[in-house]
């Protein structure tokens, strides 16, 4: 495949580490070391691809409800997972950025992520979003009371509200959109992640389970995305012309 034709984005779900360690008769705990692996693997994969931004939905807003000793098992995982990689990630010029309400998180975690942050926030290979704590209402929410604010303080007309504008205070603004949603495990919805900022993308749903999602499971969901024709509104024939004009 051509790094032309490929996305500059990729949005996954990384669903499935439950199911994956209950068919091996071992702890839903081992399930997500698994997981972890399978991401670092899909990160060397993009980076080898050149893809330019890579999300990873690592723990959304309603994971909370999950029983309290697996979020406390995942908060540490997270942990002990930045303190690992984040000179092999610094090393191949990633930048490492977090999405999300960092509020309910730890102490310890909101000080590493900091760090982490800072410390990559200048390489350019590819960039890396975490989205901890993240919900796409919440997300929406939060650039709504931006908005809001300066609409109070006089700095903006409600009337140059404007989608644009919303956009501008949502998280990664300064990035493309998602080109290529995943989701692992068969299940087929999009939960609550990256809600705006999914609206043109290609969705693509496997029954993979996450820690069996390796480098010929990306790939089939990249042969996927490069043979999907994407209009944004436009008609076929349009297209076409403005392809043999260019």
């Amino acid at each position: 495949m051509s790094t032309s034709t490929l996305p500059q984005h990729i949005a996954i779900i990384m669903d499935g580490n439950g199911r994956w360690a209950k068919q091996r008769f071992m702890p839903r705990l081992a399930g997500h070391r698994a997981g972890v692996e399978a991401a670092r693997q899909v990160v060397k994969n993009c980076l080898k691809r050149k893809i330019k931004v890579l999300s990873l939905f690592a723990f959304s807003s309603e994971n909370w409800r999950r029983p309290a000793q697996e979020v406390s098992h995942l908060m540490e995982l997270f942990l002990t997972g930045l303190e690992r990689e984040v000179n092999v990630l610094h090393e191949n010029n990633i930048q490492l950025r977090f999405i999300g309400d960092r509020t309910r998180l730890n102490a310890r975690l909101c000080q590493k992520i900091q760090d982490v942050e800072k410390l990559t926030q200048q390489n350019t290979a590819m960039v890396l979003i975490i989205a901890v704590d993240y919900g796409g209402q919440w997300d929406i929410c939060q650039a709504t009371r931006q908005l809001a604010q300066e609409v109070e303080a006089g700095q903006l007309k409600s009337a140059d509200i404007t989608p644009e504008k919303l956009a501008s205070k949502l998280s990664f603004a300064d990035l493309p959109n998602p080109d290529l949603f995943i989701r692992t495990s068969g299940e087929v919805r999009i939960s609550n992640f990256m809600l705006w900022q999914l609206a043109y993308a290609e969705l693509y749903f496997t029954p993979t389970l996450w820690p069996d999602f390796d480098e010929k499971e990306l790939d089939k969901a990249l042969f996927h995305y490069t043979h999907r024709e994407r209009r944004f509104g436009y008609s076929s024939e349009q297209l076409i012309c403005s392809n043999n004009v260019s």
